[in-house]
């Protein structure tokens, strides 16, 4: 019956949505990125760098939408190292991607510790606060849950719903999952593979900064070493999840989401009296597997993800 209680709440899937928005973010970014044919495991890299850019600058002075667009700015930037160390030069993609994550937290902490050298806790910022939407936020259950949300959530939603668009129903679009698919075919249009996929390595990159821009400046209001706390590696399982489309990643991140929010509150009911806490813990990951699982049996993976393109080649 409690149990009952907490998924019939607004407050509950208040909080998934919440949780779900850097999710999104992520999710999406990753997501363009495969979809061109480049796995881009500097994700995780890239949300700490983002987390910590869109923070500080808002700290520096600048306006909340300055941060993010900061944040953006410094997660191309390493995108743009990892697409051309990935793309032209045609090094593992693995090892690129690991090395952007190694390399873009590490930098983060250092130049942490250069900017903020004699503080104990990191100092705060005016985060973005939550909007009503007028008329729709009335709605019950759903209005709490949709139209009460931080602008960077509203941001998170027109994000995913703008990409499906681009990649469904634009040439852009089919341009970017001709890469993906049948490279060969792009270049004999007359297209370059080589700038279709670094553009989106760079946009997917962008986006998944925001992601952790997010953290920072929405979902809390200071920075802390490991906030990311592997969601990157979450958002990759979300891109196979979804089988390699927006709307599909959109509900696996919301579904995630739920199942971390969901952790938390049964804690707090009588079965947190007689289950260990870090069963809880785990729940929203064993589950996220077994989803993972059901549906990536029919999802069909772009037949050139991993795969370079040399020009001339077949």
């Amino acid at each position: 019956m409690e149990l009952l209680d907490i998924l019939l709440s607004a407050s509950f899937w208040a909080a998934a949505i919440r949780i779900a928005s850097p999710l999104i973010f992520a999710t999406i970014g990753e997501l363009i990125c495969e979809r061109a044919g480049v796995l881009n495991l500097g994700i995780e890299g890239i949300m700490v760098a983002g987390a910590f850019a869109g923070w500080i600058s808002v700290w520096a002075g600048l306006p909340l939408w300055g941060g993010v667009a900061v944040a953006m700015f410094v997660g191309m930037a390493f995108g743009l190292l990892h697409s051309v160390l990935s793309v032209p030069f045609g090094l593992s993609q693995h090892v690129v991607g690991v090395g952007i994550t190694l390399l873009a937290t590490s930098v983060t902490f250092y130049t942490y510790r250069v900017v903020l050298p004699e503080v104990s806790s990191p100092p705060k910022i005016e985060a973005f606060q939550p909007f009503e939407i007028p008329f729709l936020s009335d709605i019950p259950l759903l209005g709490l849950a949709l139209f009460s949300q931080t602008p960077l959530t509203y941001a998170a939603f027109v994000m995913a719903a703008l990409t499906a668009f681009t990649l469904f129903r634009t040439p852009l679009g089919l341009a970017i999952r001709a890469a993906g698919e049948n490279p060969s075919a792009v270049a004999a249009q007359g297209l370059s593979v080589t700038a279709i996929r670094m553009g989106a390595v760079i946009v997917g990159s962008g986006l998944m900064a925001v992601g952790g821009a997010f953290l920072t400046m929405s979902a809390f209001d200071s920075f802390f070493f490991d906030m990311v706390g592997g969601r990157g590696w979450i958002c990759i399982a979300l891109v196979v999840f979804g089988a390699w489309r927006p709307g599909k990643a959109l509900l696996g991140a919301i579904l995630f989401a739920a199942f971390d929010a969901l952790q938390i509150r049964v804690q707090q009911t009588s079965l947190g009296t007689v289950i260990p806490y870090q069963i809880f813990l785990m729940m929203p990951y064993v589950l996220s597997i077994l989803a993972l699982v059901l549906m990536s049996r029919s999802a069909q993976v772009p037949a050139a993800l991993m795969v370079p393109f040399n020009k001339g080649t077949r």
